[in-house]
């Protein structure tokens, strides 16, 4: 399940007050479904959102959950696969490998802490860092703290400042880094992870070949703005499924969106000028990803008609976008352009 998804039973749980417990993987050896800082939602009622393994060991992490809603205390539990796992467990998993999950308490009182503020890090536009202590003889770092390294400061969760300060560097290094790693020194055994942004698509035309790649980026659980000049485009049926879908004159792209907010941006308007206009507010962007359909003579032409307003856009300009394929359709090549975007951002 994507973390947008995660976010949206997030979102209606905590309305109903319902506790609930975040599961983190925080140590993996061998052969395992989801690696360490991989995160799932339970809720009181047993149902939750995520995986850690393929549908295996959630059953018995609910079970679980249970006891740590009702002890309001955060508890690790270990699920060695790598002998006899067919005996021990009955499923076949076949991973062969050991996974350790760390159950933290999620309750209204302490308005949903430290997740909803893990929520807003995953709806920003920064790749924030995380410590979750999950062994510890420090008093002052107890099981369980939290802090939350963020551009504009710091957020800290059961634990003392003497003990967030001790944490906060390594919370910074995994947001620097955009990997987690457990570290165990002196006493004490924490979880440092990146807090990833949901990816942010913006998509200049909307042709019907932009219907399947509004609605594939949707389902892995991307933001994703379409904008065109023309009215009926923009109503087009699929669109709705888009966080926003806007009727933009091409010259005015950069007045009515804040493009470094986005990660890609994919043009496909098939028509040049239109294009041409677009790419030169894109030049100055800092957007990791840039496309444009066609094929590479198309994407010379566009470059040398900006001639030095290209700016850095030479470099960054994918032309013919998407991995190749051999996409001959909406469907497939909307496949070979998010196969590329995955590969480009999964690396942040």
């Amino acid at each position: 399940m994507s973390v947008r998804n995660l976010l949206q039973s997030f979102n209606a749980w905590r309305i109903s007050g319902e506790p609930l417990v975040l599961a983190t993987v925080y140590e993996t050896q061998g052969s395992t479904y989801s690696k360490a800082g991989q995160r799932i939602l339970i809720a009181a009622s047993g149902d939750y959102r995520g995986l850690v393994s393929g549908g295996c060991l959630e059953g018995d992490l609910a079970e679980r959950a249970r006891g740590v809603i009702a002890t309001d205390r955060p508890a690790a539990v270990t699920y060695d696969l790598r002998d006899a796992a067919d005996e021990l467990w009955g499923l076949g998993i076949g991973c062969n490998g050991l996974l350790r999950v760390f159950l933290q308490p999620l309750v209204a009182s302490r308005l949903y802490e430290p997740f909803a503020t893990m929520a807003e890090c995953f709806r920003g536009t920064h790749t924030e860092g995380s410590a979750i202590v999950v062994e510890s003889d420090d008093p002052a770092l107890p099981v369980g703290a939290t802090v939350i390294a963020r551009a504009g400061g710091h957020c800290v969760f059961g634990a003392v400042a003497t003990g967030a300060e001790r944490v906060l560097p390594g919370a910074s290094r995994a947001a620097a880094e955009g990997r987690a790693r457990l570290v165990r020194d002196s006493g004490i055994g924490v979880l440092y992870a990146p807090l990833r942004p949901i990816p942010k698509l913006l998509v200049l035309g909307a042709g019907l070949d932009a219907v399947p790649l509004v609605g594939m980026a949707v389902e892995l659980g991307w933001f994703v703005t379409v904008a065109d000049h023309r009215s009926a485009y923009v109503a087009r049926q699929g669109f709705e499924r888009a966080e926003r879908a806007l009727l933009v004159e091409p010259d005015t792209v950069a007045a009515t969106l804040v493009l470094d907010e986005f990660d890609a941006v994919v043009v496909m308007s098939h028509h040049l000028p239109t294009d041409r206009k677009y790419l030169a507010q894109l030049a100055t962007t800092s957007c990791r990803y840039v496309g444009v359909l066609g094929p590479r003579a198309r994407r010379e032409r566009l470059l040398a008609d900006l001639g030095d307003r290209a700016g850095s856009l030479s470099d960054r300009l994918k032309g013919p976008v998407g991995l190749d394929i051999r996409a001959d359709s909406p469907e497939s090549i909307a496949l070979s352009i998010l196969a590329e975007l995955q590969s480009t951002l999964g690396t942040r």
